[in-house]
């Protein structure tokens, strides 16, 4: 079973991974204390631009993944919208309520729920998985036993992933009807799965033990992890988004709202 995705480096993959976590963590919460509606929707546009045109992957992948968040930016912005509260009512009908106030708090909640699933997938999409523990022993010092351990629990996604196609067909050739129901299913599944995870956890565990992953002394890397200057590129680039978007709010404002903190 192929998992791959096929996709080109950019910019984006040289950098430091710890670094890139901390900057993009330090983002989230900037974002986190935005209430000026245009601003945020000013920094969403040009993060989300970021990730279109430098995460390297086929735009028709792009597409299938943001898909989800759209669901997700719908689905919280419309409770708020729905059945918020506020003083200028545009539309009453039975329990649900559409105030001024609450739709431009309802736009707000969506879009700051969409952003932060931007950044979450621009990190996920930019990183390699083994150059982030790497850069985590490296650079934030987290002991090499723990920074392996999630290493080997990561690898096991895909191995799960083909241990559930492999149980599939498996249960085709002995002529088992899928069609039942779902506790029966679960039981097909589930018991196969934690059997194999439990036999796979005690391997790589005898494997890390027998190869020292103790964390005592110092260890030597295959890779090394350093910074570079698409570090100082991306804080450029995430202050400048910052800087544009908040000039783009005040001179060309999309919503004719400001602050809505205080709106319900």
């Amino acid at each position: 079973m192929n998992l791959e995705i096929n996709y080109k480096d950019t910019w984006l993959h040289h950098l430091n991974p710890s670094f890139k976590l901390l900057a993009l963590s330090g983002v989230f919460l900037f974002i986190l204390f935005v209430h000026h509606l245009n601003w945020l929707v000013y920094l969403t546009l040009l993060i989300s631009f970021m990730l279109w045109f430098f995460s390297g992957l086929p735009r028709r992948i792009m597409i299938l993944m943001i898909l989800p968040f759209l669901f997700v930016f719908l689905s919280t912005s419309s409770s708020m919208i729905l059945f918020g509260k506020g003083e200028t009512i545009w539309l009453k009908w039975g329990l649900i309520q559409v105030t001024e106030e609450s739709f431009y708090r309802g736009i707000h909640v969506g879009v700051r729920a969409f952003v932060f699933a931007v950044l979450g997938l621009l990190f996920v999409i930019t990183t390699k998985p083994v150059l982030l523990f790497y850069s985590l022993m490296q650079q934030m010092k987290i002991k090499p036993k723990y920074a392996y351990s999630f290493m080997a629990a990561f690898r096991l996604i895909p191995i799960m992933a083909e241990e559930i196609v492999t149980i599939r067909n498996a249960m085709k050739v002995r002529g088992i009807d899928e069609s039942r129901n779902l506790i029966y299913k679960m039981k097909c599944y589930m018991i196969p799965l934690l059997a194999q995870s439990i036999r796979k956890a005690h391997r790589i565990a005898v494997a890390m033990e027998t190869k020292g992953f103790k964390g005592e002394g110092e260890r030597s890397y295959y890779y090394r992890v350093g910074f570079s200057r698409y570090d100082g590129y991306f804080v450029g680039s995430i202050l400048l988004i910052i800087l544009v978007s908040l000039y783009a709010s005040i001179h060309l404002p999309i919503f004719p709202v400001g602050d809505v903190r205080h709106e319900r």
